[in-house]
């Protein structure tokens, strides 16, 4: 099992990140652009929910698009959220997200618990590129972020 945490400072209200992030469409804006991720469920403009599933499609590799659907296992408004994998590339993943107000706006954490399929492929696999996709992804997410939040003129 592997672990991502990240945190980031966002200098809004914790209702306008909140707004921003329990929106499922907003997930292809964070996501770069070459991996092609497209929300394909039909939820119009839903806020998440307990037991919402969310179909998605993702090139994360070669640019070989396949299937994932993840389903929201909890939700505390204004507060956090976890989305699981329920069919995907990974054996598991589970994201939790948490949001903290302060008196600068809101301190945004995720905490990504993964594991690869295929055993020792899958080992390798993440030593090799997994573990940096996932990295550069996040990396390009904390820089969209940064753009969309705490920007002077915002």
């Amino acid at each position: 099992m592997y672990r991502l945490y990240r945190e980031q400072h966002l200098n809004c209200t914790i209702e306008k990140a909140w707004k921003f992030f329990s929106s499922p469409h907003n997930l292809s804006e964070i996501t770069p652009k070459s991996m092609n991720f497209r929300v394909i469920s039909d939820i119009q403009d839903h806020s998440i929910f307990e037991g919402m599933e969310i179909d998605y499609t993702v090139s994360p590799v070669l640019g070989i698009p396949m299937r994932w659907k993840t389903v929201i296992t909890q939700v505390q408004d204004h507060k956090s959220f976890t989305d699981f994998q329920k069919l995907g590339p990974y054996k598991y993943w589970n994201h939790f997200h948490e949001f903290i107000p302060d008196e600068n706006g809101v301190l945004m954490k995720d905490t990504v618990d993964y594991e690869l399929p295929l055993g020792i492929f899958g080992s390798m696999a993440h030593g090799l590129f997994v573990k940096e996709k996932l990295r550069s992804i996040f990396d390009f997410r904390y820089r969209i972020l940064d753009d969309l939040f705490n920007r002077i003129n915002n």
